[in-house]
């Protein structure tokens, strides 16, 4: 089956697809004739990006959907108006997110990062799990994760940092938990014997509205950096070829196969060991049902 074929007809959610990779993604499947609902927070943007990709084809399927991740709420909300148009899911990109902001939290109460980076997404899966189930063939869940899944920790004790804020080790937590969230989702799907593949993706060091945040010593660090990375539209790539790479089996972490996994064509890559632990991980999902009150596979 050709790539083109693959996404012709699917029905595919790309959270964040105004702007950077998920725009990138957007525009790349709806000309390959997906139906994409853009979930985003500001429809007016998100309607600027709808404009944008209508200009280069006007044929594209695209439907806007409020999404705010901040608010568990907007979350449900989003998940009810998809599955009252939609009976199924062929791929679901959880794709937005925030990098190292001053500090602050969810409408729930939870720091931003860990948030909306993950919480919101953790959510909106389990809302999308029987639609994902209706599809006919090789649904997915691709999960954004980062090379800075490698910073720190799963800090249990103050998952919200709130005896000491640190954004730096807040945004590595949050990236960590995407990753973690990926491959116990994959054991956990295949337990189930369901056929939908779990798999995580990082853009490697991708030049996106991400960076707007960063300020200090990561800011002085940028110019030397810059030579390594690369645009938005490469740096999706690695999203890409975890939708259509047929070879994939699930549970895999594709990100740049260059220097340092900063750019480069899209490959399997590795991560850290404890991404890796399965004990952490069945933890992080149990405690991660509770603060969003949700309970599924």
């Amino acid at each position: 089956m050709s790539k083109a074929k693959h996404l012709l007809g699917k029905i595919v959610i790309v959270t964040g697809a105004n702007a950077g990779l998920g725009f990138e993604t957007t525009k790349y499947m709806a000309a390959k004739g997906a139906e994409v609902i853009m979930g985003c927070r500001d429809l007016s943007k998100a309607e600027q990006a709808k404009k944008e990709i209508l200009k280069v084809n006007p044929k594209a399927k695209l439907k806007l959907i409020k999404l705010d991740l901040a608010h568990l709420d907007s979350v449900r909300r989003f998940a009810e108006e998809f599955k009252a148009n939609y009976k199924y899911l062929d791929i679901l990109v959880n794709n937005a997110g925030l990098m190292m902001p001053p500090y602050g939290t969810t409408k729930d109460g939870f720091e931003l990062q860990f948030g909306i980076n993950y919480l919101g997404h953790f959510l909106l899966t389990g809302l999308l799990l029987e639609q994902l189930t209706n599809s006919t063939i090789d649904a997915r869940v691709i999960s954004l994760s980062s090379l800075a899944h490698q910073w720190g920790d799963i800090y249990f004790d103050d998952l919200q940092f709130e005896k000491k804020y640190d954004k730096q080790k807040a945004y590595g937590q949050s990236k960590l938990a995407c990753l973690m969230f990926a491959y116990e989702l994959d054991r956990r799907l295949k337990n189930k014997d369901y056929s939908i593949k779990s798999i995580a993706v990082h853009p490697g060091v991708s030049r996106t509205n991400l960076f707007r945040h960063l300020n200090g010593i990561m800011k002085i660090l940028i110019p030397f950096v810059y030579p390594f990375t690369q645009s938005a539209k490469r740096g999706a790539q690695s999203e890409l070829k975890a939708i259509e790479d047929h070879t994939l089996s699930g549970g895999e972490f594709i990100g740049p196969s260059g220097f340092k996994q900063f750019s480069g064509k899209p490959a399997v890559v590795s991560s850290n060991s404890i991404s890796k632990d399965k004990k952490k991980a069945k933890h992080l999902w149990e405690v991660s049902e509770k603060l969003v009150k949700i309970e599924y596979l």
